[in-house]
């Protein structure tokens, strides 16, 4: 049990730091190229530097990838970026590429290599091949179920790890691999630009009628036929665990602050309350509570007990669901005052209700009954301004990091 790895998503420093401090035994992120979400910004120079450090200074390993599908034309510079990168002490690179791989296995040959599931890795005998060119982990085609896991488990040397998606939005092609991006806007998903076309709104032209319009499914709003639903397990740990699985992966490289916070930490007690008792492990509500606070489509569980067909795409729409809105993170706590320094990140009022989480701080949900501005200890009713200070009483004692929320009023759904 005490293999088991929660691994989360940093597209920057700042949420490379939050993943850790709520709970992740590990995170993925870009550096400055050959990564699938090059709007992510990722890492590189002093700032991957002090990822590295505050990572590993906590225990906590720090996986690059360089997972994309590569032109000639995209190579040139990877063996320089690899001679620069390679003594920061990155603990693996997750890679698919063939020509990849080569490369770095030159430059690097005693680098740790995770094949990303970009791969597509779909059955044992895949997975043997790739565990024969060095890969010590396979990250699974989120298109596998849990039987299908279990036979590649069974197959590979004990020390090959097998690393699977738990929560994060799903492709709606085979492992992310998909052309419709590049043939329709001209920004190519497999080299990390993709525009994401199968969240769009589609209908029906008939050849003799143009510019009429028919919705493809009974629905006056048209359909989202390619429109996945949003993976979540948090009620499966145990058969996750049970199949071979070790890493339990979380998408989102692309996802905000206050998303990889919820997440993680939902996720880091699901897997503790398992690791701490796994024959007697059921789920809790709370935990997926916790997941509905954060920006979400509706959940499915993907192909891990068979293949969904229509229940694991949602055809009325593309949107999120935004129950709560993150509106500031503690800065420090006063613990003789009772008050806590806040930055805003979203708009705050003296009157309403709102709560405040951590990673080591219980929950509190209360009025906010007085703000003072932070630099000139004036009493103020809002706070309207970007990142903002402010200072704020709370009911106990709070962390720097820990986090505001409150729930959205009508009309702010989609203002997140």
């Amino acid at each position: 049990m005490k293999g088991l790895e929660l691994l989360s998503p940093a597209g920057d420093l700042e949420r490379l730091k939050t993943a850790v401090d709520f709970g992740a035994d590990a995170v993925y992120f870009g550096g400055e190229a050959f990564s699938l979400r090059s709007g992510a910004g990722g890492l590189s120079g002093k700032d991957l530097e002090e990822g590295l450090e505050y990572a590993h200074s906590r225990g906590k390993s720090c996986y690059m990838t360089l997972n994309i599908y590569a032109h000639s034309g995209d190579l040139a510079g990877l063996r320089d970026y690899l001679h620069r990168i390679g003594g920061c002490g990155i603990d693996a690179f997750l890679i698919s590429d063939p020509g990849v791989l080569r490369i770095v296995k030159d430059v690097l040959p005693d680098a740790e290599l995770h094949l990303s599931t970009q791969a597509n890795c779909t059955n044992r005998e895949s997975a043997l091949f790739w565990q024969d060119q060095g890969f010590k982990r396979i990250v699974l085609s989120r298109e596998l179920s849990l039987g299908e896991i279990r036979e590649i488990r069974e197959v590979l040397d004990p020390d090959t790890e097998l690393e699977a998606f738990c929560h994060g939005a799903m492709c709606i092609a085979y492992s992310g691999r998909c052309l419709l991006s590049s043939f329709m806007t001209g920004r190519y998903s497999n080299k990390g630009e993709c525009a994401q076309p199968c969240r769009w709104n589609y209908s029906l032209q008939e050849e003799k009628r143009p510019g009429e319009f028919y919705p493809i499914d009974e629905d006056e709003r048209g359909t989202y036929i390619l429109n996945s639903k949003d993976l979540c397990t948090i009620g499966h740990i145990k058969e996750m665990a049970e199949s071979g699985i070790t890493s339990f992966k979380i998408e989102g490289r692309m996802k905000t602050l206050y998303y990889v916070a919820t997440v993680t930490r939902a996720y880091r007690m699901a897997l503790d309350s398992y690791i701490a008792d796994p024959e007697g492990w059921t789920p809790r509500e709370e935990w997926m509570e916790e997941l509905r606070k954060a920006s979400h489509r509706e959940f499915t569980t993907g192909f891990y007990f068979g293949n969904p067909g229509a229940g694991g795409q949602n055809i009325d729409s593309s949107g999120y669901v935004r129950d709560y809105m993150f509106t500031g993170i503690v800065v420090d706590y006063d613990s003789a005052s009772g008050l806590a320094l806040v930055e805003q990140r979203n708009k705050m009022t003296v009157g309403e209700t709102v709560e405040i989480f951590g990673a080591k701080t219980p929950d509190m949900s209360f009025e906010l009954k007085m703000m003072k501005d932070a630099e000139t200890g004036e009493p103020m009713d809002s706070c309207p301004h970007p990142q903002q200070r402010f200072l704020m009483e709370t009911p106990g004692p709070v962390n720097a990091g820990d986090m505001i929320r409150r729930r959205t009023a009508k009309g702010e759904e989609n203002a997140i």
